[in-house]
């Protein structure tokens, strides 16, 4: 512990990188405490005039030369979506077979966009993609250069407010067997974040990996998104709610006469950096 106290008081902050020169350390401020800089509230407002904007890219039609399938249960998946995130008081705006362009436009568009009078931003991407990419209709994009748009420097109206990410989407051709187991079981008081602070992607795999999807009901991952969201909204912080989102789609087996593809299993992955819980408003 007087190891943890001695670096938690030092006066100086330094990158993790090459050593400076003198020049350069000069340039390096002077760290102080957190209490000192600002009060850490535990919890995200909530109490602004609207919840915020829910933006659904529902990609199922791609062009030949990409190669890409036609993603049957999406529109299952969409109606979830809209359902779900409408409950919860967002306005749901919709978009369906959108181009790498047309995704970016859309996206930079409610980047834009004034959001003083909201809570937070939720956009819920459903299409093919690879680690790191999604396709649009004619091919993939970065997903960062999407997400990147929201940043506390390019999106101010949404700078300290969560920014959300639900991603629907292959990161990989990596297939899961599964493994038996035993087990069972106040915003005036800060002045300076991260740009990258108060973002949270949750990926309906893990990296490499292929995510799956029901050719009637939908993918496994919107599925259970949607049924834990309604089910405990109310009552649970959003990482909780995600945990059990994890857990629903760990009992999923793929069935597939093809018997590489029989029996598979997937788990989503969550990227929080998010500063504070996540609650609903009742």
């Amino acid at each position: 512990m007087a190891d943890i106290n001695r670096i938690m008081n030092t006066s100086n902050t330094v990158p993790d990188a090459k050593k400076l020169s003198k020049s350069e350390g000069k340039s390096i401020t002077v760290s102080k405490s957190v209490d000192s800089v600002m009060q850490i509230d535990e919890s995200y407002r909530m109490d602004y005039p609207e919840m915020g904007m829910c933006i659904l890219v529902n990609n199922k039609n791609f062009h030949p030369a990409t190669g890409m399938a036609y993603r049957s249960g999406t529109d299952a998946d969409a109606a979830r979506v809209v359902d779900t995130f409408r409950i919860l008081g967002y306005a749901v705006k919709p978009y369906n077979d959108l181009t790498c362009r047309q995704i970016i436009d859309v996206l930079q568009n409610v980047s834009r966009d004034d959001h003083s009078k909201r809570n937070s931003f939720v956009c819920v991407l459903l299409s093919h993609g690879e680690d790191g990419l999604i396709y649009g209709t004619d091919g993939p994009v970065e997903l960062k250069i999407l997400t990147s748009l929201f940043r506390g420097d390019r999106c101010k109206t949404l700078a300290g407010k969560p920014k959300l990410f639900f991603i629907q989407a292959c990161r990989g051709t990596d297939l899961d067997c599964g493994i038996e187991t035993d087990s069972s079981t106040d915003e005036n008081t800060c002045h300076r974040i991260p740009v990258e602070a108060d973002f949270l992607y949750a990926y309906s795999t893990a990296p490499g990996y292929y995510s799956w999807r029901n050719s009637s009901d939908g993918s496994w991952f919107i599925q259970s998104l949607c049924v834990m969201l309604k089910q405990y909204a109310k009552k649970l912080e959003l990482m909780h709610i995600l945990t059990r989102v994890n857990s629903k789609v760990a009992e999923f087996s793929s069935c597939s006469n093809q018997p590489d593809f029989h029996g598979k299993k997937q788990i989503p992955c969550i990227v929080s950096m998010l500063t504070k819980d996540f609650y609903f408003p009742h």
